[in-house]
C-alpha cells in the first residue's frame, strides 16, 4: 500500500471531478458528478467518493489542489491552481508527447501550447459567448429532447454538416430547430452543431500555434461527434480516452504531489507533517 496519496479536485460548472494519485505519481482513482448550485457540496462529495473508491480516508490523504471554475470555493484543501496549468500537466500526464491542448469545458474554451515538462508556454480563451462551449451542445440538446450522449452520436451519423451561422448559443437552439423545420436531418444538423464548434476551436489553437501531439480535454471530449470534426478540419489524429475529461483533476494532484515534495505541508485533515 502506498505511503500516503494526494487529491485533486476540478470544480467545473456543468461536472465536478476527483482524482486520487499515490506517493509515486500513480493515478489510483478518479469520481465525477453533476455539479449544481451549491459548489463547495459537490466539490466535498466528489472528494468523498474518489476516497471510497480507493478505500481509504481522509487520514491516508497527505495534500489537495482545487482547480476550475470554482476551485476558491475549495476551502477544504490546501491551495488552489488555474485549470489552465493543472489541464496542461493532466494531458502531458496521459499523453506524454502532447504540446497542445484543446480543455473544452460547459462554459469556456481553452486552448494550451505546453512545452516537453508539461508546462505551459502559451494559452488563449474564447470570449465570453458559449457559442463555441460544451453549453452550445446543451442547447441543442434541450432544444431536440435529447441527452448529451444521443447528440454526439446522433452527429456521427450526419451526411452533410448544416451550416449553423449564430454567434450566440440561445440563438444557436432557435437555428437547430428551423434548419429541422426546413427539412435537413436531425443527424445533419448535429453534424452541423459540432463542425462549427470545432471550427470555432480551431480559430483559438491557432492562435496559440498547433504542434503535435494534440490532446483533447475537458466533458466535450468524451463527445465522438465533437472529435470527429476536429480531426476532419485539421486532418491529424487527436489523443483523447475516458480519462481526458479528469485532467484537471489529475493535473492538480501533480501538483499537489510536487509540492508536497518540496517541503512539509498541512494535510487535507489539518495534520502537520
Amino acid at each position: 500500500m502506498a505511503r500516503f496519496y494526494v487529491a485533486g479536485v476540478d470544480a467545473g460548472s456543468t461536472y465536478t471531478k476527483a482524482a486520487l494519485v499515490d506517493d509515486e505519481g500513480k493515478l489510483v482513482a478518479t469520481a465525477v458528478l453533476m455539479t449544481g448550485v451549491r459548489i463547495i457540496e459537490a466539490a466535498r462529495r466528489a472528494y468523498e467518493e474518489v476516497l471510497n473508491k480507493a478505500g481509504i480516508s481522509r487520514d491516508d490523504v497527505r495534500y489537495l489542489v482545487g482547480t476550475g471554475y470554482g476551485r476558491y470555493n475549495i476551502t477544504f484543501g490546501n491551495t488552489q491552481i488555474t485549470e489552465i496549468s493543472c489541464h496542461a500537466k493532466g494531458a502531458h500526464y496521459l499523453f506524454p508527447g502532447t504540446r497542445t491542448v484543446l480543455d473544452m469545458g460547459g462554459q469556456d474554451t481553452k486552448a494550451i501550447r505546453i512545452n516537453e515538462r508539461g508546462e505551459v508556454v502559451d494559452f488563449c480563451m474564447n470570449d465570453k459567448c458559449a457559442a463555441g462551449t460544451g453549453r452550445f451542445i446543451e442547447g441543442a440538446a434541450k432544444a431536440l429532447g435529447l441527452s448529451l450522449k444521443e447528440v454526439g452520436e446522433l452527429s456521427l451519423k450526419g451526411k452533410k454538416p448544416v451550416k449553423i451561422s449564430s454567434t450566440c448559443a440561445v440563438f444557436a437552439e432557435t437555428e437547430t430547430m428551423e434548419q429541422l423545420a426546413w427539412g435537413n436531418s436531425i443527424e445533419d444538423v448535429l453534424y452541423g452543431v459540432h463542425s462549427s464548434m470545432a471550427t470555432r476551436s480551431i480559430g483559438l489553437l491557432r492562435r496559440v500555434g498547433i504542434e503535435p501531439e494534440l490532446t483533447f480535454t475537458g466533458g466535450v471530449s468524451l463527445n465522438p461527434g465533437m472529435v470527429k470534426c476536429l480531426e476532419e478540419q485539421l486532418g491529424m489524429k487527436i489523443n483523447t480516452s475516458p480519462l481526458t475529461m479528469f485532467c484537471g483533476a489529475i493535473g492538480a494532484a501533480l501538483f499537489g504531489l510536487e509540492k508536497l515534495k518540496s517541503k512539509p505541508v498541512t494535510t487535507a485533515s489539518g495534520v502537520r507533517m
